[in-house]
């Protein structure tokens, strides 16, 4: 029988696939780093579903809309190019408050672990914090933490494994599958 399960890729957006601009609210401001989408391009034909999850806690302090944010992720896929992110899921909630959506809490891997048949074991979760890491541990998946957010200190990290960047993290990936 054919395992009608898929491996999945997670991936943090602010940070981690885009330059962190404080509570994006403005497609302009988006710029992806160099390489990505090419990064993200191998991982896909290597059978992996490519799923962001991000904390968008700038909906929950008013700072901007659910319609604002929408406009930053169509500009993100746009750059990235069509088809190639399988899914997009965002938790609005404020850091504090009682979340099973907002990482470390997995809310979002188990929402899209059912949605799209997702193998967790066979999956990975790649972002530039230690509460993405720690996402990732809660739910059994392998994970790497990228230097490219505002905390480039890995130090004592509790990912798998540390890389300096999105394609970096996909050769270990690939290498590692």
């Amino acid at each position: 029988m054919i395992d009608p399960l898929s491996p999945a890729v997670f991936i943090d957006r602010d940070g981690t696939i885009m330059q962190d601009a404080d509570y994006c609210s403005d497609p302009r401001e988006v710029k992806i780093f160099p390489r990505v989408a090419e990064a993200l391009r191998r991982l896909k034909s290597k059978g992996f579903k490519l799923i962001i999850i991000t904390n968008q806690s700038g909906i929950g302090r008013g700072f901007f809309t659910v319609e604002q944010y929408r406009a930053v992720e169509a500009e993100v896929l746009r750059q990235l190019g069509d088809g190639l992110i399988d899914a997009t899921y965002f938790c609005p909630d404020v850091p504090g408050q009682h979340s099973s959506c907002r990482k470390p809490a997995p809310g979002m891997i188990v929402e899209a672990t059912r949605e799209h048949q997702i193998d967790l074991a066979r999956s990975f979760l790649i972002g530039d914090k230690e509460i993405d890491a720690e996402c990732g541990r809660n739910v059994g998946m392998r994970t790497i933490r990228v230097r490219t957010g505002f905390d480039r200190e890995t130090a004592g990290s509790m990912a798998d494994w540390v890389a300096e960047d999105l394609p970096a993290a996909a050769e270990i990936i690939l290498n590692t599958t």
